[in-house]
Parts: C-alpha cells; sequence; structure tokens
C-alpha cells in the first residue's frame, strides 16, 4: 500500500535519464532537485490558493457547525430528529449534482474563479459530517456543567463558548482536521467553479500540470510530493486527537 507514495517521492529526486532507463533506479543516488524547483515556480500559487480555501472551509464549518451541534446535543430544539436525518441525507447526495448546481449559483452571483465560491462549496459537505461528529461528542458531555455555569450566571453562548467547547476539544479538532484535508483535496469542485488557472487549488493545478509535462515525470512527482506534504503533516501533529475524537463519539453514540 505505501509502495506507490514510496515511489512517488523517489522519482522526484530522479533526473530524467534515470526514470526512463530500463533498470530501475530505487534510491537517488545522483538525486536532483530541478523537480522541485519545477513544481514550485508552477504550482506555488495553487498551493497558496488551496491553504486559503482550506483555512476558510474549516472556519466557516466550525462557525455553523459547533452551534448546530450543542443546539442538537443540548437545548432540545423540536425538529432535532428531523434535522439529523437531514444531515444524514445530505452525505449521500453525489458531489456532481450539487457542482453543477453550486456553478449556476456562483455564476449568477459572480463568484466564478472566487475562493469565497469554493469555501462556501466545499463547506455543504463538510457541514453536515462535522455537525454529526460533534453532535455525537457533544451529546455525552455531562448536563451538570452547563447546569453549573448557568448557576453562575453564564449565558448560552458563555457557557457554549467556556465550558462546552474546550471539553469538545478532540471533537473540534477531529472536524476541523476532516474538513481541512476534503477541501485540500476536492477536486470536484475546484474544476468546476474555476475557469482561470491561476485561481485554481492545487488539485486543478496538478492535473493541468500533468497534462502539460507528460515527459517532465520529476517535475510531476515532485509536485505530488509537495501537495500531499501539507495534509501529511497535519494528520501526524493531530493523530491523538483524532483517535479520541472518534473513539469518544463512538463510544457515546
Amino acid at each position: 500500500m505505501l509502495f506507490p507514495l514510496y515511489w512517488m517521492l523517489n522519482a522526484s529526486f530522479l533526473r530524467p535519464q534515470d526514470l526512463v532507463s530500463r533498470t530501475p533506479t530505487w534510491f537517488p543516488v545522483h538525486g536532483t532537485l530541478d523537480g522541485y524547483r519545477s513544481a514550485l515556480g508552477a504550482e506555488g500559487g495553487h498551493l497558496l490558493v488551496s491553504l486559503g480555501v482550506s483555512l476558510g472551509t474549516v472556519a466557516v464549518t466550525l462557525l455553523v457547525a459547533a452551534p448546530a451541534a450543542y443546539g442538537l446535543a443540548k437545548l432540545r430544539v423540536p425538529g432535532g430528529r428531523m434535522l439529523m436525518f437531514a444531515l444524514l441525507v445530505a452525505q449521500m447526495i453525489p458531489g456532481i449534482v450539487m457542482a453543477n448546481s453550486l456553478y449556476i449559483a456562483a455564476d449568477r452571483l459572480g463568484l466564478i474563479n472566487s475562493p469565497l465560491a469554493l469555501i462556501l462549496a466545499d463547506s455543504t459537505l463538510c457541514v453536515p459530517f462535522a455537525t454529526l461528529i460533534l453532535q455525537s461528542f457533544m451529546r455525552g458531555i455531562p448536563d451538570e456543567l452547563g447546569e453549573a455555569a448557568a448557576l453562575d450566571g453564564a449565558s448560552r453562548l458563555r457557557t457554549f463558548v467556556s465550558v462546552i467547547l474546550p471539553v469538545a476539544r478532540n471533537g473540534v479538532i477531529t472536524a476541523a482536521l476532516f474538513s481541512f484535508l476534503f477541501a485540500w483535496a476536492d477536486f470536484l469542485f475546484g474544476v468546476t467553479l474555476t475557469t482561470d488557472d491561476n485561481r485554481a487549488p492545487i488539485t486543478v493545478g496538478l492535473y493541468r500540470f500533468i497534462g502539460a509535462n507528460l515527459t517532465d515525470w520529476n517535475g510531476v512527482m515532485a509536485t505530488g510530493v509537495i501537495a500531499s506534504l501539507p495534509a501529511a503533516l497535519l494528520l501526524i501533529a493531530a493523530q491523538r486527537y483524532v483517535a479520541a475524537g472518534i473513539g469518544n463519539a463512538a463510544l457515546k453514540d
């Protein structure tokens, strides 16, 4: 399973003549960084677009999903079960169906080639998932914590911000991480809502880079490594929080 990743990393350092050699070069003994120079020169702007879109998606997702999950878990709002069912149904809608509708909406609003369009599009799939994760986690937080805060004079908002969110830290980090990874890896919305190559995210940039550089596999592999690196580092850094967040949510269900 890991061999394709190893070969991508290995090939990103190999010279062009080593890549087309009949004898595979398993280690880049005579390695070169030309592929990374080419990748950064061509894809640096796409990386910044993806970073901005991914962080924006995380912000929008948490701003909507965290209060929604709190309301569903602790406030016993009318119609809560129907809303949960609607969130589950939203997870089953094919992305291509949403992409066509979002393109029409973005075109009418003048948001084609805008990072805001990508942020809103990615959030349409991230918010339901994050709400379900956070609702499962918050439902297991003892009601006594909120009651104690209310006795001390805290409002619902103060209780949510100062009591519930810190306790639900693992769930929040889990929801944020999955939202970031989805937005970072999104291709469908990126290719649908961008026509200007300079405004495209890294997934679309990589796709177009491969199409224009079929002979420059050194640069193509280096671009793949660079595009994978932020997600890999983020997963490593947040691994224990994700494991705790998903585990606690599963146990509390």
